[in-house]
This record gives C-alpha cells, sequence and structure tokens, in this order.
C-alpha cells in the first residue's frame, strides 16, 4: 500500500508540472471548454529524477536496499551531472561507489579521462549538433517548399542533430561525473548501427531501455500466469506508448512510442514465425 501511495504520488507530480497543460488542452478540443493553462514552471529533470525515485521505491519494497539514509538519498536524486538528460542510474549502483574510500582522493586519471569524454561531448553538442541545426530548421521553416532532396536532408539532419545533442549531453554527464570519481553507465551505443527496432533499443538510450524492461513490462508481463506471444505483444505496445509520453507531452511523442512498438512486435513476430534475415550490410 505505501509502495502504491508513494508511486503515485510521483507519477501526480510528474503529471501536474508536465502534462496538466497537455490534457487541458486537448479537454477543451474534445468537448468545446475553455479553461485556461496553468503555464506552471517545469522542474529542472523532473522527468528523470521521478524514474530514478520509483526504482529506489521498488528497491527498497524488495528489499535490495538496506540502510537506507535519508541524505544518501537526497544525494542519489540531485547528483547533477545526470539530473538533467541521465543517465538513469539505480541507488546500489551509486552508493557502492559513494561510500568507497577512494571517492574523496584525486585521482589524475579520472580528471583527464573525464575532462576528455566532457569534451567530446562539447565537441558533439557545438560543431556537430549546433551546425546540423542549422539544416533542419532551414528545413522546417520552408517546410511547404521542399523537394525530394532537401527533404532527406532535413530529415537525416535532424536525426543526427537528435542523436549528437542527445548523446552530448550524456557524455558530458559521464565526464562530470567521472572527474568526482564516480562512474555513471554507458547509455548509447552506436545506435545508429542498429540493425533492427530491437537492437536499436538496446543501444540507445540503454539506461531508460532497462528501466522500461525492470519497472514497468516485468510487471505488467507477470500479470498473467500463461504468458502468450498476443498478451506480450500487446504489453510491449503499451510500454512504448509511456515512453513516448514520458518524451514529452505532445502527440507526436505518442505517435514516436507507438511506431517503435510496432517496430519491435514486428522484429519479435518476424524472428517467431518467419526467421528471416536481411544482410547487415543493407
Amino acid at each position: 500500500t505505501y509502495l502504491t501511495i508513494a508511486i503515485i504520488f510521483n507519477i501526480i507530480l510528474l503529471i501536474v508540472f508536465k502534462y496538466i497543460d497537455f490534457f487541458i488542452l486537448n479537454l477543451n478540443i474534445i468537448i468545446d471548454t475553455n479553461f485556461n493553462k496553468l503555464n506552471l514552471p517545469f522542474p529542472l529533470g523532473i522527468s528523470f529524477y521521478t524514474f530514478q525515485i520509483i526504482t529506489y521505491l521498488v528497491d527498497c519494497y524488495y528489499s535490495k536496499i538496506e540502510k537506507q539514509k535519508f541524505k544518501d538519498f537526497c544525494l542519489f536524486v540531485v547528483f547533477f551531472p545526470q539530473l538533467i538528460a541521465g543517465p538513469i542510474i539505480k541507488y546500489d549502483y551509486f552508493k557502492n561507489q559513494f561510500e568507497n574510500k577512494n571517492i574523496s582522493k584525486f585521482n589524475i586519471d579520472n580528471i583527464l579521462n573525464g575532462l576528455l569524454l566532457f569534451l567530446i561531448g562539447y565537441i558533439k553538442k557545438i560543431y556537430l549538433a549546433n551546425n546540423l541545426s542549422d539544416f533542419v530548421d532551414a528545413g522546417f521553416n520552408n517546410i511547404y517548399n521542399l523537394n525530394f532532396f532537401t527533404a532527406w536532408i532535413t530529415s537525416f539532419s535532424f536525426t543526427f542533430q537528435f542523436y549528437f545533442d542527445f548523446s552530448a549531453y550524456v557524455d558530458m554527464a559521464l565526464g562530470c561525473a567521472l572527474m568526482l570519481n564516480i562512474v555513471l553507465p554507458k547509455n548509447f551505443n552506436s545506435p545508429l548501427k542498429a540493425i533492427n527496432m530491437i537492437d536499436f533499443w538496446k543501444r540507445w538510450h540503454i539506461t531508460l531501455t532497462s528501466f522500461l524492461m525492470n519497472y514497468i513490462y516485468f510487471p505488467l508481463i507477470t500479470i498473467r500466469k500463461e504468458i502468450t506471444f498476443s498478451f506480450s505483444a500487446i504489453i510491449t505496445l503499451l510500454v512504448f506508448l509511456i515512453a513516448g509520453f514520458w518524451h514529452g507531452p505532445s502527440w507526436t511523442f505518442l505517435i514516436f512510442g507507438l511506431l517503435h512498438g510496432i517496430g519491435v512486435v514486428f522484429n519479435h513476430a518476424t524472428s517467431r514465425y518467419i526467421n528471416y534475415k536481411i544482410n547487415n550490410f543493407l
């Protein structure tokens, strides 16, 4: 009961600050009302620390976390390098490093490696993502006049801009943390080299995929004693809809989640019933 109340409380906070205006806007359209949007200020990193708090609550419930200290919990939640864009970490992963007696020692290797990682992220952001954004902005601001080539250039530019932007922030987070003697988990593994949608989600935002699997998919899939392929497919679609909506309060994010869910289900279905393989080069 306490676990349920605590999780619902955190989700309500997330909904109020991030999604309430989206619901008001759609309610006004559906039933022709005129409710004013609240325009609440958006707490920095709320999507990430809400998920981290949920992992903490569930792990406490299953006795995976012992000897909880409030100050350690607070440090876990507000650890600044990964607060804004992840990666999403588990309490034990962080606490075991923080309690290491070498945490406060000056480590020149960690300083240099962390600085190098930070600079890689900085270069990705400033020189790659920001320059690609010029092509993206030009394309989206002139969307009705795009031809075949400029449409593809805009699409590819957005894809790489988004990847370099996001992975840059994560690289900088990992670099900052390493300079503080904290090793954060890798969040990307060349996702654009993926050979199908399942492979993509093993490489893209790896800690989010882990959270979705362990804290949403598996609890939902075990509701039924007999797990069929159709039931697991429905749960997969639901999880990806949640993942899409978690990214942002708009229908486009829901569609994004649905498309990726369909892709994952399709990959599972073909490997299960057809068992065909496309050459990796293609």
